[in-house]
């Protein structure tokens, strides 16, 4: 088949354009630079064109935004399947550019996908739309949307309502749209250190204290496969949630020092110290002008984001490999882009503190 993937130098997409092109599948990579993408490794054998079809190659790349429909129309002209894989992961501030990213941009792409004939459209959301409570418990493909819980984060707010866009037009029923929903993606290759942030964390010696929370991992390699398989196996109008494996952020973290051999924070933090933590961490940030997310990332880590991954497992394939593999990878990568220093200036200065404080190096 013809594929169109949009996000192409993402976290996913990358991955993503691998695994089709490996199951023999043209792929044509939507770009805003094409420089990038050669840049961050994701088009090995890639080559810039309109028209050409793609294989052993590498990915056709086609310039264009999915904020710019002329250009999605050209992009999609032949296609067969879209994956709109297209996004940026941010949890601070941005809510309206983010808006316009994740649901004007869905928009777009289901219209000129629609008006190209295109068969299929395969959307990436993320598991965070539905997948998330205060409260210890599993969530399964059709659970509602968490719109009250993550009414606080711009970015799952935004996700969900561009996930609606796209169900709304798989009812329609004159496209195909199935939804695929990663939870934590982890593995090598995270150049924007998105999802990937959690582990430059604590390899950087900044968790100070376990927060009282749960999450649900996958390796984007795994995913990526999973998405490459919603193409053809999986059913218009449906979600797939893509987890791979739940563990507490105390269970996470302890699997981290296994990996690294720095030792985790033995301080488990109720609500009240995280949030005390996450405010004075994100002040430090912003007096030494690290652009970080502190406050969201612990706000979510006391919440838990376990899921049923039963349905992708069964209609799609998706087979998770050991949670210490990837995480064994993802830290590997993340070493083997220099030396990663630990928390520097006054932040450095506050985190060591609280380290020595509980009898930690």
């Amino acid at each position: 088949m013809q594929a169109l993937v949009t996000g192409s130098t993402g976290f996913l997409g990358r991955h993503l354009v691998r695994a089709l092109g490996a199951e023999g599948h043209a792929v044509r990579a939507l770009v805003r630079d094409g420089r990038a993408f050669a840049r961050e490794g994701a088009g090995d054998g890639a080559r810039e064109g309109a028209g050409e079809r793609s294989g052993a190659d590498g990915p056709e790349v086609v310039r264009g935004d999915v904020l710019e429909p002329d250009s999605l129309a050209a992009a999609c002209r032949g296609v067969d399947v879209v994956f709109h894989a297209a996004g940026k992961v941010s949890h601070r501030g941005e809510a309206t550019g983010l808006f316009d990213l994740h649901v004007g941009g869905t928009r777009n792409v289901l219209a000129a996908a629609r008006a190209a004939g295109v068969r299929r459209v395969v959307h990436v959301s993320t598991s965070g739309t539905v997948a998330v409570s205060r409260d210890e418990r599993v969530f399964t493909d059709d659970d509602p949307w968490a719109t009250e819980v993550v009414r606080r984060w711009p970015y799952y707010l935004s996700k969900l309502y561009a996930e609606k866009v796209a169900l709304e037009a798989a009812a329609a029923g004159d496209l195909e749209v199935v939804v695929v929903s990663p939870t934590l993606l982890l593995g090598p290759g995270d150049d924007a250190l998105g999802s990937s942030r959690v582990l430059l964390r604590f390899l950087r010696r900044e968790v100070v204290a376990v927060p009282p929370g749960g999450l649900s991992l996958v390796d984007v390699r795994d995913a990526a496969q999973a998405t490459a398989a919603a193409a053809t196996r999986g059913r218009s109008g449906q979600r797939y949630l893509l987890g791979g494996h739940n563990m507490t952020v105390e269970a996470f973290l302890v699997l981290a020092e296994k990996v690294t051999g720095i030792p985790a924070p033995v301080v488990r933090a109720g609500p009240r110290l995280t949030e005390l933590t996450a405010q004075a961490l994100d002040a430090l940030e912003g007096a030494t002008g690290d652009e970080g997310d502190e406050a969201a990332a612990y706000d979510m880590a006391c919440h838990f984001w376990y899921v049923d991954a039963a349905r992708a497992r069964r209609e799609l394939g998706l087979a998770p490999r050991a949670a210490e593999v990837t995480v064994r990878d993802a830290v590997a990568w993340l070493r083997s882009r220099g030396p990663i220093p630990r928390a520097g200036g006054l932040l450095g200065s506050v985190v060591g503190g609280v380290r020595r404080a509980f009898g930690r190096r």
